[in-house]
């Protein structure tokens, strides 16, 4: 849906699954004759007028400061950081530093054991010892991204790089086996999606959701790419059991499949187990089912109703 509405605006529109979009409208601003907030606030009203959905959007001048001033701005309000030097350091260097785009839990523990605890000591610090932390090449990137520079593009028609699924629970669930059945379904779903994109993944994300609001997430990378639902379905399970929640009050599960690549350009371990090959030979066709009457089909154990 926000697609349909960005596309009406600009063609260069980038999908971020699963709910989020990359939009250029810098050739929109002097076809509508207006700037790029009023453009902003034309989508919000566009996305409630037809579809009766808020959302909200960041206003900036590349993808990294856009999609956190999105990201931290008000509910369903347009956030918006000016070009200048001034205002991008004034919405960065407060944040933790892992608010950082491309900074996951892992670089933000280590920046924080040497005391760079927020994007404004890490810009403060120069790329030679960022790289003598971090390495390289991940050195080099957060030193530029903690100054607001983003040299990516919008990309219009890109295959996603991840995709998602997320189960959120009527009441706040301690059973770990009506869990695992959760994560099973996501593992359809997300089997499903990939296959019919034509992908596979290779590393695999869970997020647990708590009922204080806190949340713990894991990843695993895959022995190979896959969009094996069995597959997908035991490393999610396994991460979930490695987490030992016992009796914690779980609110919601998000899987997330990232390090996404076409299935024509990956490879497969051969092997002589006839089940595996079998089953592997059978979702498309059980796909094709599933898309033309929903719901009928699917493993038994799925604690979808």
């Amino acid at each position: 849906m926000l697609l349909r509405v960005l596309g009406d605006i600009t063609p260069v529109v980038e999908p971020l699954p699963p709910n989020a979009a990359l939009a250029d409208v810098s050739g929109s601003v002097r076809y509508f004759g207006c700037d790029t907030v009023e453009i902003a606030r034309l989508v919000r009203v566009r996305t409630l007028a037809l579809y009766d959905l808020d959302c909200a959007v960041g206003v900036a001048s590349n993808p990294m400061l856009a999609r956190m001033a999105a990201h931290h701005g008000l509910p369903g309000a347009v956030c918006c950081i000016p070009e200048t030097p001034q205002a991008v350091t004034g919405f960065l260097n407060p944040k933790p530093v892992a608010a950082l785009y491309g900074v996951g839990p892992k670089t933000a523990r280590t920046l924080c054991k040497y005391g760079l605890d927020n994007i404004g000591k890490v810009a403060g610090t120069s790329e030679a010892t960022l790289q003598r932390i971090l390495g390289a090449k991940m050195g080099r990137l957060v030193h530029e991204r903690a100054r607001g520079v983003d040299r990516t593009r919008v990309v219009p028609h890109v295959p996603p790089k991840s995709t998602s699924a997320e189960w959120r629970f009527d009441r706040h669930e301690v059973d770990g086996s009506v869990r695992r059945g959760a994560l099973l379904g996501l593992a359809v779903d997300i089997g499903r999606q990939l296959r019919t994109d034509g992908q596979v993944t290779r590393a695999l994300t869970l997020t647990v959701h708590y009922a204080d609001r806190s949340t713990t997430t894991r990843t695993r990378v895959l022995p190979e790419p896959t969009a094996h639902t069995p597959v997908l379905a035991g490393t999610a399970q396994a991460l979930h059991d490695a987490l030992g929640l016992q009796r914690a009050r779980v609110t919601a599960l998000s899987l997330r499949a990232e390090d996404l690549t076409t299935v024509r350009l990956s490879s497969q371990q051969l092997t002589f187990d006839r089940q595996t090959e079998s089953a592997r030979r059978l979702e498309p066709v059980l796909d094709r089912i599933a898309a033309r009457w929903p719901g009928s089909v699917g493993p038994a154990t799925l604690v979808r109703s």
